[in-house]
């Protein structure tokens, strides 16, 4: 991607090398990480897959222990959330700009997870013991104090309620804090393209009253609505990855006006989806299930949309800097 030039005009089509990044991550995604490895993964901890996905340098993209910056993370994100990619990819691109060195090698290799939340239920708590808290004010690490109870989750993930103490605070720098909202706005564009895609798809072969249910205007313009709103929320994301890139003091904005349009998209997508898929579209061995409860479960992760809006107003009420 070309460098911001001037507001005025950006290129925000993938240069070579993260087109190159793009392709690898999807080619991985197509042969280990089918829909029926992303079911079998709920409820579970991450296991090999995410092991063999840091082997690949991609969980470092975009951090200070690895290679690229936030246009790369903003590339392998959106192949990630194609795939409806499990374990805790966003959070892993936060905890690798706020955790030391050391830590953050571990990390990036696969070796130790990291558990990213709001307590008092924090997901895959059970299978790390680096528990770190998103606050409005930065990011805590956390100590677990006594026995964690296993959580059922929406999306599927493994959580577990307990008791947690502040240890310290590792970052409230808010050009780190805005590397999440990058990461879970490209992850979430991408994976509701890939519903609407299958919605999509679906409405061009089923058949009803003689015709295609696409032909239906009922069915064929809340996904085509769906897939307007979602191209805009990619476009938000890689806008905010160039900011970043630049270290524009209007980023952290820009990614939390990005991570808000992703969200209301995705959810968005997901109902339009549904409602092509009639009554399969909703059962837990469907063709979309895996995917939109995934997406329902990021979208609504902490932290809230609250302190977003209020950076994105930020950067209208004083346009000059936020």
């Amino acid at each position: 991607m070309a460098s911001a030039a001037s507001e005025a005009s950006i290129d925000l089509t993938w240069d070579d090398t993260q087109q190159a990044l793009a392709d690898a991550v999807e080619a991985f995604c197509r042969e280990r990480c089918t829909p029926d490895v992303v079911r079998a993964a709920a409820n579970e901890g991450p296991g090999t897959l995410f092991t063999e996905l840091a082997a690949l340098g991609v969980l470092a993209t975009g951090a200070p222990v690895g290679e690229g910056g936030p246009l790369e993370l903003a590339s392998a994100m959106e192949g990630l959330g194609h795939a409806v990619f499990p374990g805790p990819v966003v959070e892993t691109a936060l905890a690798l700009q706020v955790l030391p060195e050391a830590e953050a090698h571990e990390i990036a290799s696969g070796r130790r997870l990291v558990s990213l939340g709001r307590p008092p239920v924090l997901p895959f708590a059970s299978h790390t013991d680096l528990h770190l808290e998103l606050a409005p004010d930065g990011v805590y690490r956390l100590r677990a104090e006594g026995e964690l109870e296993p959580v059922a989750t929406l999306g599927g993930e493994p959580a577990a309620r307990g008791r947690f103490e502040r240890v310290a605070l590792l970052s409230n720098d808010t050009h780190a804090l805005a590397h999440h909202d990058l990461a879970r706005a490209s992850y979430l564009a991408a994976a509701g393209r890939r519903v609407i895609a299958e919605a999509a798809d679906h409405a061009r072969t089923r058949r009803q009253f003689g015709r295609p249910i696409g032909a239906f205007q009922a069915v064929a313009h809340p996904l085509a609505e769906g897939h307007i709103a979602l191209l805009a929320a990619q476009t938000l994301a890689r806008s905010a990855a160039a900011a970043l890139a630049e270290s524009s003091a209007h980023a952290p904005a820009l990614a939390s006006a990005a991570r808000l349009s992703a969200c209301r998209a995705a959810v968005d997508a997901t109902h339009a989806a549904h409602q092509a898929f009639g009554a399969i579209g909703v059962t837990v061995d469907g063709p979309l299930w895996f995917a939109t409860r995934r997406i329902r479960q990021l979208a609504s992760a902490v932290p809230t949309a609250g302190a977003a809006r209020e950076r994105v107003l930020d950067l209208f009420l004083h346009p000059g800097g936020v």
